[in-house]
């Protein structure tokens, strides 16, 4: 991998000043990013990968040349816009991998181990305490929201996009969700 460095062509200046030449050697680095991370990951064929690499590099340049003037210079230039790039294909990715999948936004059920009659009269117990607070403490939306990220490991960013919502939003959610149930649970206020 090459060294991340800003050259005559490509720094904040050029890029504020509006060159061609700094847009496009920076669209070239993001996309060397966006390859590098979806690469990394190996669950993509090849043309896949390289499709979202490209949307992801496209993303990236829109959200840094957004973003110029919150560089505050704790690291190289370069090295800053290549993490819009990295987080670009890792939320690509994630939703790729949950595209025409059914997002479940229900109630699990309790996978079955080999506990003991205790072991499962306390399970049982406690399962009964959380759905009675789920039911009764938390919003419909809290419980989709809690259901889906906390049960079923549906991808925040594919559930905002699903519910039409942000990250932020369903972030909040969540967090007012747990502590609901910790203090119906736990008796935490």
């Amino acid at each position: 991998m090459s060294v991340l460095t800003e050259t005559p062509t490509l720094s904040i200046e050029a890029l504020r000043a509006g060159h061609q030449h700094a847009q496009a050697e920076l669209h070239a680095l993001l996309l060397r990013a966006a390859r590098f991370e979806l690469h990394r990951r190996r669950g993509l064929p090849y043309d896949e990968a390289e499709d979202l690499a490209a949307q992801a590099a496209n993303d990236a340049m829109v959200a840094v040349l957004r973003k110029l003037d919150t560089f505050r210079g704790q690291s190289r230039f370069t090295t800053w816009a290549y993490k819009f790039a990295l987080l670009e294909a890792g939320v690509k990715a994630r939703r790729r991998a949950w595209h025409g999948r059914e997002v479940p936004l229900e109630d699990m059920t309790a996978a079955d181990g080999a506990p003991s009659p205790h072991q499962r009269a306390e399970e049982a117990e406690l399962l009964r305490a959380v759905r009675d607070a789920m039911r009764t403490e938390l919003t419909d939306h809290q419980r989709t929201v809690f259901i889906a990220l906390a049960l079923n490991g549906v991808p925040i960013d594919v559930l905002a996009e699903r519910l039409g919502s942000t990250r932020g939003a369903l972030y909040k959610t969540l967090h007012d969700a747990r502590r609901k149930l910790r203090a119906a649970i736990g008796g935490e206020r």
